[in-house]
């Protein structure tokens, strides 16, 4: 099996190409960047016949960025739709989760707006199972359940430890994390018509109101 996977939700640009369990991958920093960045990323990393040979396309679903979570999704959806390829997404927090390499993991990415998406993830039988689903809440609120947890992701690092010993804010989700969970989804027949694939928001709202915002303010 042979698919790319893209992931923009967060500052990270990073595409992959999966092919028969090896993965390649290029990952830059793109701030804003990331509609200039992706495409010209894919093109080094796919040659125009491995384009040609792909099976499926996954992306990064979200929660993150809106306008990052557009950009990987679209980009999954042009590259499938001519080629009548399935499109898997993939959420972020597994994502990150995945890329920490511990087995319970309470994942955190910062939102904005004083608030972070989050989600208590544990691994079982090779697959990521919530224990808190995912969620968009302020940082004092969220849910941590009883037991031994690492934090990862950009929460922590804007927010502290919330409650946690250990953390690594420096995790943040990758194109190799998607590929990987992709993979034994894809091959179980998971994906879906790229007209039919979406983003995760979660937060469906993207701005506060000054009044909000100052009810908001300790």
């Amino acid at each position: 099996m042979r698919f790319a996977a893209v992931e923009t939700s967060t500052e990270w640009c990073s595409v992959a190409l999966y092919r028969d369990g090896e993965i390649a991958c290029i990952e830059r920093r793109a701030a804003n960047r990331h509609s200039e960045m992706a495409l010209p990323m894919l093109r080094r990393l796919l040659k125009d016949s491995e384009l040609q040979g792909l099976d499926a396309v996954a992306f990064g679903a979200g929660p993150g960025s809106f306008t990052g979570l557009r950009i990987a999704c679209g980009i999954a959806q042009g590259l499938a739709f001519g080629r009548g390829l399935p499109v898997l997404g993939v959420s972020t927090l597994e994502a990150l989760a995945e890329e920490s390499g511990a087995p319970r993991v309470l994942a955190c990415l910062d939102a904005r707006m004083r608030e972070v998406y989050y989600a208590a993830l544990e691994k079982r039988a090779a697959r990521w199972h919530e224990l808190v689903p995912a969620q968009c809440a302020a940082p004092d609120s969220i849910e941590i359940p009883e037991g031994e947890w690492l934090g990862c992701g950009s929460g922590f690092a804007i927010y502290g430890n919330l409650g946690l010993q250990r953390v690594l804010p420096e995790v943040h989700p990758s194109a190799i994390a998607i590929a990987r969970l992709a993979a034994p989804r894809l091959a179980a027949g998971e994906g879906v018509d790229a007209a039919l694939a979406a983003p995760v928001y979660v937060r469906e709202k993207v701005a506060f109101t000054k009044a909000e915002l100052d009810e908001r303010r300790p």
